[in-house]
């Protein structure tokens, strides 16, 4: 059964950082695709290591975006 999981990918200097936000699960690849397929390589060892019984519910969709404020000063 597909189980829905939000992940953030940032990019940190020349590296790309996926993370599983319900599951704390962290990987890293130098492009995104990469990142993105040794994520859900990372998430999937996390499950057969703990169980698929015990996975939180999605925390819903995230979006994200550009915020620009005026800092005075």
């Amino acid at each position: 059964m597909p189980k829905r999981l939000n992940v953030v990918i940032t990019r940190e200097d020349k590296i790309f950082v996926a993370h599983c936000i319900e599951l704390g699960v962290v990987s890293q690849g130098s492009t995104i695709e990469e990142a993105q397929v040794n994520l859900r390589e990372a998430v999937e060892l996390f499950i057969e290591s703990f169980g698929a019984d015990d996975l939180p519910d999605s925390q819903g969709e995230i979006v994200l975006y550009p915020l620009e404020v005026t800092v005075l000063g």
